[in-house]
């Protein structure tokens, strides 16, 4: 009689993807210390977007470790300019918020804008952009914290 195996080839998978996940972002971190948080941030969100449909569970991870390695060092508040159309976040739970920004954003056209109001600096969400929409979008602080953050997010071009 054949012994069953302990682990299917799927849970396998799912546990190598979670390693693997960890070990990056360990890595990225590394990284931002060395003074390459930039390039953390860009690595970081091209991981999310590789692997955002697979397993929503390690990308929402991945979101977590942006918002760490783009924590700016400096914070200063900038005046705010006239703003079109405002999506406010900060009441909604923070899994939630991210999606609700692609969608508005993606219904946009070019030339147009949405200011984006966070509780934090959403700069992790600007490496997602731009991971998933190069240059697609502009991306202009309009105030930056320390409670409040409002980002002009503007549609560049059609896709």
């Amino acid at each position: 009689m054949a012994e069953p195996s302990a682990l299917s080839e799927a849970e396998v998978a799912a546990d190598c993807l979670r390693s693997l996940n960890r070990l990056l972002i360990q890595a990225l971190k590394a990284l931002r210390d060395q003074g390459e948080g930039d390039l953390a941030c860009r690595i970081a969100a091209d991981a999310w977007s590789a692997i955002r449909e697979a397993s929503a569970s390690e990308a929402e991870k991945l979101t977590g470790a942006l918002h760490y390695l783009a924590r700016p060092i400096n914070q200063k508040k900038e005046t705010i300019v006239s703003n079109p159309k405002k999506l406010d976040v900060r009441a909604l739970p923070p899994p939630q918020r991210h999606a609700l920004i692609f969608e508005t954003c993606g219904k946009l056209t070019a030339g147009d804008a949405v200011i984006l109001v966070n509780d934090h600096d959403p700069k992790p969400l600007y490496y997602q952009f731009e991971a998933e929409h190069p240059g697609l979008f502009g991306w202009q602080y309009v105030e930056s914290g320390p409670d409040v953050w409002q980002v002009r997010i503007t549609r560049n071009k059609a896709a």
